[in-house]
């Protein structure tokens, strides 16, 4: 927004879908999303990239991300950039499960595995199907579901 020659950012909120392919970004303003983003680059090539275009026009108020499941390489990287981000800005970083956005379906691991939202938490087993819901931005962004609890949730075991 332009007012007599000066430019005025907005204040919106961030949401981060970076467990699979594509990674996707929302801009949330007043909780409506307005603006998605999305990109087949790695992590560490496509967060840099969408986010040096959002701080040219928008400043950011909180980051919200999904810490996991998914992939181990995304999930790092997204998170060492995000805390950065967050430490730099002064702003906020929130978190929730990767299954809020992809309807609780089964989340893709490693070979025949994959990750799966049990009563007893998440689980990693085979999917028969080999079938997977898409990550889906919400139009409408519910802060509840996220915590300050930030770090990667890292199911698989070190190798």
């Amino acid at each position: 927004m332009v007012r007599k020659g000066i430019r005025i950012k907005i204040k919106i909120d961030t949401l981060v879908l970076a467990l699979s392919s594509p990674l996707i970004v929302g801009i949330y303003n007043q909780s409506s999303l307005i603006k998605t983003y999305r990109s087949n680059e790695p992590s560490s090539e496509a967060l840099p990239k969408i986010f040096d275009e959002i701080l040219r026009f928008y400043d950011i108020g909180t980051l919200f991300y999904t810490n996991g499941p998914g992939s181990f390489m995304s999930i790092k990287v997204s998170y060492v950039f995000l805390k950065s981000l967050s430490i730099a800005l002064k702003i906020p970083l929130l978190a929730c499960d990767g299954f809020t956005f992809n309807a609780n379906s089964p989340i893709k691991a490693l070979g025949s595995q994959w990750f799966f939202k049990e009563e007893e938490g998440i689980v990693l087993k085979p999917n028969p199907k080999n079938e997977a819901s898409q990550f889906i931005l919400p139009l409408t962004l519910d802060k509840s579901l996220f915590e300050n609890k930030n770090e990667p949730l890292y199911i698989l075991p070190a190798v």
